[in-house]
């Protein structure tokens, strides 16, 4: 054989003129890349899009919460919070909630039975709370000075309960809070850093302390802080101080984008779990490789034999082997980031992700599964350099 020309067809041969060994011989790289490809990329895009959703939705919102020390088993913040809050020098903007109990929400009285038992929240809230949340309205308005000065009863629903209730945009509704009817002025858009407000309903405070609470005030258990940018640890310590005047174990504080965050990590160790698996899958299919291109020198002994005693070196016996083995990984490894590519453009769009893929990953698993399928083809090689021309024409 003269030229590597000649070597690289005589490979290529022996690949073709298999098929079916050769397929069956592609599916250990070909699954085992596809794999890392796809869990890396969809990792990748899961983060991208929770990157991208932090960015819309802010990393600086803060809420703080009363603890027992303020009010025993209903705890309350301080009357005069908003303005201890503000005290804060990065705070940028603060809105109070107070979430009432023991209220039974029902789009209509004949439905009571099947809401009884369905906790609904329902909070008193101020007008501010939507700008804060940095939340729009998807139908309707918010609740405003004239619906807190008249004690008016309109309410505010989340998208989730909206659904839930089968409300039409636009639409002239009442809900039943208890056995008091409120008119429904708007819908609140999904909420993202507070998921438990898509199935809340809001009322004033004034409409809450007139029809739910006996008392002569009624004061917020939650506030919702916005910082300045990169000031929030800094922030969320100040608030336990200012609001409780010293004592930094009387309230809670939590930086709402943190729980962002923590899903990214763990899916990041979902992709490290994923990539194992699949380094795991390349090596069996390595160690597949190996095996049958052993079967397959002595399925080839007579050709091995006969090109021995035509003059072929030892050396160009084994490159051949070692050639079929390079070509396997670079195929299986090729069709592999096209599988895998495709479950990340599947798995993307069917979530709603935005499409992740570092440049860097194909040329990757291609790499990957070329070192593994000659690492696999060594032994063979070996092997097959190793036949004597009488022993491979007796053997065939």
């Amino acid at each position: 054989m003269k030229t590597f020309k000649d070597l690289l067809m005589v490979s290529l041969t022996g690949l073709f003129a298999r098929k079916v060994r050769t397929l069956l011989l592609l599916l250990g790289p070909m699954i085992g890349v596809a794999a890392i490809i796809a869990a890396v990329g969809l990792t990748d895009s899961a983060k991208g899009d929770l990157k991208a959703k932090v960015n819309k939705l802010g990393t600086n919102l803060i809420e703080v919460s009363a603890s027992s020390a303020f009010g025993g088993q209903d705890p309350t913040l301080p009357e005069d919070v908003l303005d201890r809050a503000r005290s804060v020098v990065t705070v940028k903007s603060v809105a109070k909630v107070h979430e009432l109990a023991n209220i039974v929400v029902t789009p209509y009285n004949e439905a009571r039975d099947k809401y009884e038992a369905v906790p609904i929240p329902v909070l008193a809230s101020d007008v501010l709370l939507p700008s804060v949340l940095e939340v729009k309205l998807i139908s309707g308005r918010w609740l405003n000075e004239f619906d807190e000065q008249a004690t008016s009863r309109s309410a505010v629903i989340g998208i989730g309960l909206a659904r839930q209730f089968n409300y039409l945009p636009g639409e002239t509704r009442t809900i039943e809070l208890g056995n008091i009817r409120y008119g429904v002025v708007g819908v609140l858009s999904e909420v993202e850093l507070e998921p438990a407000f898509d199935n809340a309903v809001f009322i004033t405070f004034s409409a809450a302390k007139a029809d739910f609470v006996d008392a002569d005030k009624i004061l917020a258990n939650k506030i919702y802080v916005r910082s300045q940018v990169g000031a929030e640890k800094d922030t969320s310590e100040a608030l336990k101080i200012a609001i409780n005047l010293g004592g930094p174990d009387e309230v809670a504080t939590d930086i709402k984008s943190e729980a962002l965050q923590l899903a990214a990590q763990s899916d990041q160790q979902i992709k490290l779990i994923v990539v194992s698996m699949g380094i795991l899958a390349s090596i069996v299919g390595g160690v597949g490789i190996a095996n049958v291109m052993s079967i397959s020198v002595i399925q080839r002994s007579a050709e091995i034999g006969i090109r021995r005693a035509l003059g072929h070196t030892r050396s160009i016996i084994a490159s051949q082997f070692l050639l079929e083995s390079l070509f396997i990984g670079l195929l299986g490894g090729i069709c592999g980031v096209l599988l895998g590519i495709v479950s990340i453009f599947l798995g993307a769009t069917i979530a709603g992700w935005v499409f992740v893929l570092a440049p860097w990953l194909p040329p990757a698993g291609i790499l990957l599964a070329m070192v593994i399928s000659v690492i696999a083809g060594l032994y063979p090689s070996v092997r097959a350099a190793k036949l004597e021309p009488l022993e491979t024409l007796r053997l065939g």
